[in-house]
């Protein structure tokens, strides 16, 4: 199992040194800012949506290794995907990290199943949803700018 945990810890810091997706979408149908206060992360995402389609995602700011890895993830997995598809991984991401004991179809996550570990630490699960929070709250419309101490745990159709 520690061998397992090793890995995980080591694409997490992969993302964070090398995050992918990291640039500036020069004019995105969405734009949104990310903060948690409690360690400082900011983030800005960009999305460029065709139709109902995520055709391309990116964002740039600072924060801890949880949260640039996080990001760095999730860009790479809803990019091509529906506003539907995302609202699922969301709520399956959201799920094994807020959960009942981490709870979650970690194989229907694939390599999202990184952040499982992070459940065991409450204070650093902001971290980790913080980038799918500032998704959502762009792809509802919603506020520009999501803080931690806001996070809502559901994402309403849209």
């Amino acid at each position: 199992m520690s061998d397992l945990r090793e890995l995980y810890q080591e694409v997490i810091l992969d993302h964070s040194k090398s995050p992918k997706n990291f640039r500036v979408i020069k004019n995105p149908s969405y734009q949104a800012e990310g903060y948690n206060p409690l360690c400082g992360d900011r983030l800005t995402l960009y999305l460029q949506l065709e139709g109902d389609v995520i055709k391309d995602i990116s964002f740039q700011g600072t924060g801890c290794a949880i949260s640039k890895a996080s990001t760095s993830m999730m860009t790479n997995e809803i990019k091509g995907k529906t506003k539907a598809e995302a609202r699922q991984i969301f709520e399956r991401f959201h799920k094994m990290l807020a959960g009942p004991e981490g709870e979650a179809d970690k194989k229907t996550l694939g390599k999202l199943a990184v952040f499982s570990g992070v459940s065991e630490f409450p204070v650093r699960v902001k971290c980790a949803t913080l980038p799918w929070h500032t998704l959502r709250s762009s792809l509802e419309g919603g506020a520009k700018t999501v803080s931690t101490e806001s996070f809502s745990t559901e994402w309403t159709a849209g």
